[in-house]
């Protein structure tokens, strides 16, 4: 649950790429993604370094957010199997990186000597479990046609990094092929390319206790969605209807006052009230009223604390029946 790896992933390699950009620029040809190097000077350890560390700050920006959001894997997984999909996806994306390269030189005469660089293969690949096992649900539409969902923050996120170089095409395909490959267990992959359990002990140990952190006590889970994500989701789903419906109470509670849009009842009294009311006064009696619903000071007093003036605290809790969360939602929303 805490996503050590993720965090990991997401501070690290975004923090490196930033010093590289920002103060040590004359280190950046150290972490190039240069295909003739390794090709013809054999320099395999631009392997390791060019597809780790991204030297444009764009890339970062959107592969760091692409991990954020593919945490939920090793959440669903572990880190262990999360791990070791990170591992085959980026060994075999290598692989389908230069086989590419050599194709679109056969076949269009295209000359590429180096890829955009940076933990790029593996963030593409990590599309194909999310299409295939993350459930997609609907938020709105737009213009009537159009559904939005809680994938296409996402999708849009790797439509924006696969546009932003010229061959990044090449990464973003063999990455594809790559979790493909993984997913469906072509030639058995998964147990070929896996992380063994004494190296996966090994970083448990060391590294697991300084990118993990607590789970948050203010959320209470509920039995909602597979995943915390959708359950998040739904439970702000769920807030928003109550709200909804406090406030269409709210309205007809208002309407049956008043009457409609004039407070008939003031004028002319019904007829059972007719025998035994004073025409002197035309006023309602009291049982037309309904009571005004009771409020907690207690309540009134935690709202005012948040910054909330009292009419506003009051109204709230009558709105949402007393209910706490609903009221404070409700305020932080209007």
């Amino acid at each position: 649950d805490k996503a050590p790896l993720s965090k990991s992933l997401l501070l690290v390699p975004s923090a490196i790429s930033i010093l590289l950009t920002v103060l040590f620029q004359h280190y950046q040809k150290f972490f190039a993604y240069n295909l003739q190097a390794i090709k013809d000077d054999f320099q395999i350890w631009r392997l390791v370094c060019g597809r780790t560390i991204c030297l444009d700050l764009k890339d970062t920006f959107c592969s760091s957010l692409l991990i954020y959001n593919f945490r939920i894997f090793e959440r669903r997984y572990g880190s262990r199997k999360f791990s070791s999909f990170l591992l085959g996806a980026w060994m075999l994306s290598a692989l389908f990186d230069l086989l590419l390269v050599e194709i679109a030189q056969y076949i269009f005469g295209i000359t590429i000597n180096s890829l955009p660089s940076g933990f790029l293969g593996p963030v593409f690949a990590l599309f194909v479990p999310f299409y295939s096992s993350i459930p997609r649900v609907q938020v709105t539409q737009v213009l009537g046609h159009f559904s939005i969902t809680n994938k296409t923050l996402v999708y849009i996120l790797g439509l924006q990094l696969l546009t932003s170089g010229s061959y990044i095409w090449i990464l973003a395909l063999s990455g594809l092929v790559s979790g493909i490959c993984y997913n469906s267990n072509i030639l058995k992959v998964h147990r070929i390319l896996c992380v063994p359990s004494w190296v996966a002990k090994i970083f448990s140990w060391t590294l697991e206790p300084i990118f993990s952190s607590a789970e948050p006590t203010n959320e209470v889970r509920v039995g909602m969605g597979a995943t915390v994500d959708i359950q998040r989701q739904q439970r702000m789903e769920l807030l928003d209807r109550q709200i909804m419906m406090s406030q269409v109470a709210q309205m007809r509670r208002q309407r049956q006052q008043q009457g409609g849009m004039i407070n008939w009842n003031r004028l002319f009294p019904p007829l059972r009230h007719r025998q035994n009311a004073n025409y002197q006064d035309h006023r309602p009696s009291e049982q037309d009223t309904p009571p005004p619903t009771e409020v907690s000071e207690e309540q009134v007093a935690r709202l005012m604390e948040m910054g909330f003036s009292r009419g506003d605290a009051l109204e709230a809790l009558r709105a949402s029946n007393n209910d706490l969360n609903v009221a404070t939602n409700f305020l932080l929303q209007h």
